[in-house]
Parts: structure tokens; C-alpha cells; sequence
């Protein structure tokens, strides 16, 4: 396993942020508050205990204030907008902490008063990452987090991505309804206990990212729309509402402020921007990679990766973001390994093996062509190395978004299961790893909210008409097996289930997934920077062999056949690894048998 960085440089320190809206103590013992409300005539500023204070008209729309009230005291806002003269308490938006949910008050919070016990922590490189999907609710919180790290060391993670964590409404969700950005989910814990948590995943030698949505916000507890009417636009929809605007210099400067705080006062060593094609905004998004590089940068590692169905391979790079989720292998991977073609996965199901050559080798499959939908989509990525896609054979939304919320475990042959595997965990691209899939979990992980009365109403059923036009769930009477999303079992069953993991066959797994990831940090690691995709071409029916150069000269080349019958293939290079026992002699036949895959590193051989 690779070395993490755990001797910093002397003069590493701990970098302090203070964003430009929300409530921040000062020296003096004060605490001063700054909200952007341009549709509001006048604010009140509200602390527990105190007589309400006005606030001050500032700059475009801001109000300030300054008050000598101590960390810890519960505030909020009073907005009048137009001839309102009750007004309307709204918590604040950029506040770090809520108490009673998402409507209830913001609490004043330090983050300078947690003392860190890694202070000197640089991160890891992008190379040596192993990255390991995590809901914190569903893995037991941040002690159960806490509890699984030595596990993930062994198993040789080298990263945790964490779900949204924002404040949501109720006491449970996915995370991607949050309405408060900077704030951690009460339900989760207080800040200073996640900066704890990162602080102890720092010292088992792990980064932690974590997700972030800046696309939209949830639909319950979002009072912007009343104050703050600018903030949306009023000439773009988005399937959650109207577009946030971009444009506004106020918007962006409220969403690279809260990335920079992830990164500084908690100390992340990387974000996954959510959805970005719903953003909508190029500029926006390269000034926040540009800003968030020249904030944080320099002596630390940080890691900035893209969801983004529009495949921007322009956005990737330099100074622009690390890598991207590469869903169109994991899509091509899903078609061949399940035989399902419905959905967004019918763009895949035509030339299947022809598109997993193109992922392997060049990373998007749609780099400009039609989907289904006659929509282009995508930009050539040829030119990109390896490391600018993160694969995966399953995440949140992979499991999460069918309508059972079934793993491959329970979709995909086991012997076509392993063999992907091998290929997620061995090539030169980034692998994601979704909590349990290392035993093959068989629960499932369901989509849940903790809504009620009308609202649950409309989630509840606006799930089941989702899947109306798949086949399995034509039929009304079949929707209604859909789990409701807010029902207290639809949580409790996506909960893991360590004691799963015990059992022969799932200990087996997990020891053969150990040693696969052994064998990628001795050999495939310390060779990554600087690789690049040689060929990958089709050899059969579903059925491909790549080849890349790595950055030392060394040759990596992997084949896998999913398709039903042995391949011919020669392979005069000796074997590195192989997803079964049976592929070493089947080799020297020159044969690939059906449902395997297998490993080389030429050292020797070096290409121009």
C-alpha cells in the first residue's frame, strides 16, 4: 500500500476562512452577521435572549450587523419584504449549525476554537486513490464510520467520499435536499464532531472528500425564493424548480465560499460537485476550480472531481478539476453484466463491446455524438490521461435510483461480477468502491427522505411514476412494491449490516478484493503519473483487450470477456494477476475463457 503523506513539512499550519455571509466571532468578542436579501426593504436581526437588533442596508442588496453575543447563541433573521410589517423568520443560510431543523434557529459556531491533531496533514496524491463511497447515516454515523477505518486501511482504501452532509429536512435523506450548504446535518453531529471525524480518518493515513451540491436546492425549507428573488432565475427551469443564476456575483461568491470552507475549516482534501451539467454556467465553474486551486493549493493535495453528464473534457485538467465519474463505462459495464437496456441505459445496449473499448481506452463513450434523446453530448477525451476518470461498477445512484435498489450482487453473474472487478480495481483509471461492495453486500440501498403530509405524498408517488414505463412496473398494482421513501424501513434497510460480512463467502470476497488492491498499490500505483491509453479494441463478443503505457515506460495491459464463449488472445507476457485459477493454463492455449479477465505488467517494454 502506498505511503501516505504522514511527515508534513515544518512549516505546515492550519489555514483559517471567513466567508462573506453568515455570523463570525471576532477578536473582540463580538459577532458580526452579513446576509444578502436584495427583495427584502428592512431585517431584523433576532438573538435569543437579546432585543432585536436592525440590521444595516449595506452594499447590493446585503444587510450587516455586529452584536456581543457569545458562541453558541441561537440567532436568526426577520425579512419584510414589500408591505409585510410581521416579516418573516428565516434561519441563515450560510450559518454552520441549525437547531430544530431546517426552519428552526442558526446557532453562532468557531470553527478556529477546534484544536486539530493533524495539523500538518498534505493529503495523498491523485494516483494512489482508492476511493470509498459512504453514506454516514446508513454506515452508523461517524462512529460507525470510525469503527470501519482500520478495515478500509486493510483493504487498502486510500479515500472516504461522504455523501452530502448539508442540512436537510426531517432526520434523514440522501443528502442531495439540503437547504442550508454550510451547515452539518444536526442529525450527523456538530461541526467541531465532524472535524473530529476527519481528524481521525487523517490519522488512519485516509483523505476524505466529501459531495456537494451547488445545483439546486431541496424542496422544503428554502426561503431564498422570499428574499432573495435574484438568486433564482426566472428564464431557465431545472427539474427542482428555477435555475440558481450564476451570474450574479453574490450567488458565486456564496458557493466558493462554502467549497473553500470544506477545504479550510474542516480540512477535506477534496469535493465531488454534484451534477454540475444542472449548473449550467462554464465561467462559474472554472473560476471555482481556478479560486479553489489558489486558495488551498501549494503544500496540500486537493482533489476536485466532477458529476457531469455533458462529458466536458475541457473542464478537466490543469487548473481546472481532477477527474470526472466516468458513468458511461459504468452504464456500458451495467449492459453487459445484466443484459438491461431500459432507460438511459438503451444508449448503450448498441455496439456494447465497441463502447467499453472506448471507455476503457478514451473514457467517454458520447464525446459529441447523439444520445437516444437525438441530443449531442460530450467532447472528444482521447487526449486525457487515465487518471481523469473515476470508474465504477456501482454508487448511490446506480443502487439507489432503481426502484428496488438492488446491487449487482443480486443482478449480475458472479463469475462476470468478478472479472469486472478485477478490471475496476487493476486499471489505470480511478476506482470507486460503494460501501459493502467489498463482501458483496446483497441489502439493498434505498432512496429515503424523511418527509411528511403532503409533501411525503409527493415524493412517495412521484418515485412509483418514475418506473411507470419499465416493464416491471407497468402495472400499478407492481409500483406499490416500490418502498415509500419516507418510511422508517426504507432507512433501516439500506443500513449495512456488518455481521453480513462475516459469513464465508462474503470474507472470501473481501480477502480477494484485499489482495487485488495489494497488487495495484505495488504495481499499477507508483507507475500512474504520467500514463496514457495505448489501444483497446474489441476481440469478441463482449470481449476487449487495452493497453496503456504508464509513466516509468511499463506496459499494463488488461483483458475481459463478459461475452458467453473463450476468446482467442495471445499473451506472451507473463501473467500479473487474474479474476479466476483457470485463466493461467486456458492462457498459454491462447484462450480468454468466458466470464474471466486478466492482468500483465510488462516492466521491460518501453513504447515511443
Amino acid at each position: 500500500m502506498s505511503t501516505p503523506s504522514a511527515v508534513p513539512p515544518p512549516d505546515a499550519r492550519v489555514d483559517t476562512f471567513v466567508p462573506r455571509y453568515g455570523a463570525h466571532p471576532d477578536a473582540a468578542g463580538g459577532v458580526s452577521f452579513r446576509l444578502w436579501a436584495p427583495s427584502a426593504d428592512r431585517v431584523l436581526l433576532e438573538c435569543e435572549g437579546q432585543v432585536p437588533v436592525a440590521m444595516t442596508s449595506a452594499e447590493a442588496g446585503e444587510f450587516v450587523a455586529r452584536l456581543d453575543c457569545p458562541v453558541g447563541s441561537a440567532y436568526r433573521y426577520r425579512v419584510f419584504v414589500g408591505d409585510d410589517d410581521t416579516g418573516l423568520a428565516v434561519p441563515d443560510p450560510a450559518s454552520r449549525a441549525l437547531r430544530d431543523g431546517v426552519d428552526g434557529w442558526s446557532l453562532v459556531t468557531d470553527p478556529s476554537a477546534y484544536t486539530w491533531q493533524h495539523p500538518a496533514w498534505r493529503g495523498r496524491p491523485w494516483e494512489a486513490c482508492v476511493i470509498y463511497e459512504v453514506h454516514l447515516g446508513a454506515i452508523g454515523g461517524m462512529a460507525g464510520l470510525v469503527r470501519r477505518l482500520p478495515q478500509l486501511v486493510e483493504l487498502g482504501v486510500t479515500a472516504i467520499e461522504l455523501m452530502p452532509l448539508a442540512e436537510c429536512p426531517g432526520t434523514r435523506n440522501w443528502g442531495y435536499d439540503g437547504v442550508q450548504p454550510y451547515a452539518v446535518a444536526s442529525y450527523y453531529g456538530t461541526p467541531q464532531a465532524f472535524q473530529a471525524l476527519v481528524d481521525a480518518i487523517h490519522d488512519h493515513g485516509l483523505m476524505v472528500f466529501v459531495d456537494v451540491v451547488y445545483n439546486h436546492f431541496g424542496p422544503d425549507g428554502n426561503f431564498l425564493p422570499h428574499y432573495a428573488k435574484a438568486f433564482f432565475r426566472d428564464d431557465v427551469a431545472t427539474p427542482w424548480g428555477a435555475a440558481i443564476d450564476f451570474r450574479r456575483p453574490q450567488v458565486r461568491r456564496f458557493f466558493i465560499d462554502n467549497a473553500l470552507m470544506w477545504l479550510l475549516d474542516y480540512r477535506v482534501d477534496g469535493l465531488r460537485f454534484d451534477a454540475v451539467h444542472a449548473i449550467g454556467d462554464r465561467d462559474f465553474l472554472l473560476e471555482m476550480a481556478t479560486t479553489l486551486r489558489t486558495r488551498v493549493g501549494g503544500e496540500r493535495h486537493v482533489h476536485l472531481m466532477l458529476e457531469n453528464e455533458h462529458n466536458q473534457a475541457s473542464l478537466l485538467g490543469g487548473e481546472g478539476y481532477t477527474a470526472q465519474w466516468a458513468d458511461d463505462w459504468h452504464n456500458v459495464m451495467h449492459v453487459l453484466l445484466t443484459g438491461e437496456a431500459e432507460g438511459y441505459y438503451a444508449d448503450f445496449v448498441t455496439d456494447a463491446t465497441a463502447k467499453l473499448a472506448t471507455a476503457m481506452g478514451e473514457g467517454f463513450v458520447f464525446q459529441g455524438q447523439a444520445t437516444r434523446k437525438g441530443e449531442a453530448r460530450g467532447e472528444p477525451s482521447a487526449g486525457l490521461p487515465p487518471t481523469a476518470f473515476i470508474d465504477f461498477l456501482q454508487n448511490h445512484d446506480q443502487i439507489g435510483n432503481r426502484a428496488l435498489g438492488e446491487r449487482l450482487s443480486q443482478l449480475a453473474d458472479a463469475d462476470a461480477l468478478a472479472a469486472a472487478t478485477l478490471l475496476l480495481l487493476l486499471s489505470p483509471k480511478i476506482p470507486l468502491l460503494f460501501m459493502g461492495e467489498e463482501w458483496g453486500s446483497r441489502r439493498p440501498f434505498l432512496f429515503f427522505t424523511d418527509y411528511h403530509d403532503t409533501l411525503a405524498d409527493a415524493v412517495r408517488e412521484g418515485r412509483r411514476r418514475e418506473f411507470a414505463e419499465f416493464g416491471a412496473f407497468e402495472d400499478p398494482a407492481q409500483r406499490e412494491r416500490i418502498p415509500d421513501p419516507n418510511a422508517q424501513t426504507t432507512f433501516a434497510d439500506a443500513c449495512l449490516d456488518t455481521a453480513e460480512a462475516e459469513r464465508p463467502e462474503h470474507r472470501d470476497q473481501c480477502e480477494r478484493l484485499t489482495a487485488w488492491l495489494a497488487l495495484r498499490h505495488a504495481w499499477v500505483v507508483p507507475r500512474l503519473a504520467g500514463a496514457r491509453a495505448l489501444r483497446s479494441e474489441v476481440i469478441g463478443d463482449a470481449a476487449v483487450d487495452a493497453c496503456w503505457q504508464l509513466g516509468d515506460g511499463s506496459t499494463l495491459r488488461i483483458a475481459i470477456n463478459l461475452g458467453p464463449a473463450a476468446v482467442n488472445l495471445a499473451a506472451p507476457v507473463p501473467l500479473l494477476v487474474a479474476s479466476h485459477a483457470d485463466v493461467a493454463a486456458a492462457l498459454r492455449a491462447e484462450q480468454l475463457p468466458s466470464r474471466r479477465c486478466a492482468v500483465w505488467l510488462d516492466a521491460r517494454e518501453t513504447t515511443a
